[in-house]
């Protein structure tokens, strides 16, 4: 159960505003860990990877670069070495006395997504998919039915077992109904309300 994968681009991707697709896509794997059957995630999702758009064509290495008449970028994008530490490129991927660069460039900004840069930070998408994997073990079975909630408009809300997973969908900052607490969250921990996963407009 997840869309990504190593031929698919990876979702939350929103050019025009990155910090809105992050948001969406902690939402996204909040939901998605939260339902029934079986989930499984690509590599990179857990360090909120971004599509990388703007590898340059003589760099890429898709068969589909070349054989779309260099019109479609194919999936280089979402196959980008995952930085595991350090500054700069290569960001751990490959030995420090390495002959050659890796096979995709990574962006050079990737110095705050590392696996280490997050390890330690509550708020990064590390920890999220960490806590909710933690609590999709401890708390949900494949027995859980799915129940639907009532919700607000523009929020999305069901229970399975002993949790209930809200999402807000809307373009602006929704509180959780009184009574309610919040174990896992896509926004800032501590942080009252739940962020938008819709641009105005």
């Amino acid at each position: 159960m997840s869309k990504a994968n190593h031929a698919r681009t990876r979702w939350g991707e929103e050019p025009a505003d990155l910090a809105l697709g992050l948001r969406r896509a902690r939402a996204a794997i909040l939901l998605t860990l939260a339902l029934p059957d079986v989930a499984y995630l690509y590599q990179g999702e857990e360090l909120g990877l971004p599509e990388v758009e703007d590898i340059p064509g003589h760099l890429r290495q898709d068969p589909t670069w070349r054989q779309s008449g260099y019109t479609d970028p194919g999936r280089d994008g979402c196959r980008v070495p995952l930085p595991w530490s350090g500054q700069a490129p290569p960001f751990g991927f490959s030995p420090d006395d390495a002959h050659a660069a890796p096979w995709l460039p990574q962006p050079a900004d990737w110095a705050s997504r590392t696996a280490e840069a997050q390890e330690d930070d509550p708020d990064s998408t590390l920890s999220l998919y960490r806590d909710a994997l933690r609590l999709r073990r401890a708390h949900l079975t494949s027995a859980d039915a799915l129940e639907w909630i009532d919700s607000p408009e523009g929020t999305l809300a069901f229970r399975r077992g002993d949790l209930e997973c809200w999402v807000n969908t809307s373009t602006v900052d929704i509180d959780l109904p009184e009574g309610k607490s919040s174990r896992c969250r896509p926004g800032r921990q501590g942080n009252a309300h739940w962020p938008p996963t819709r641009a105005p407009g």
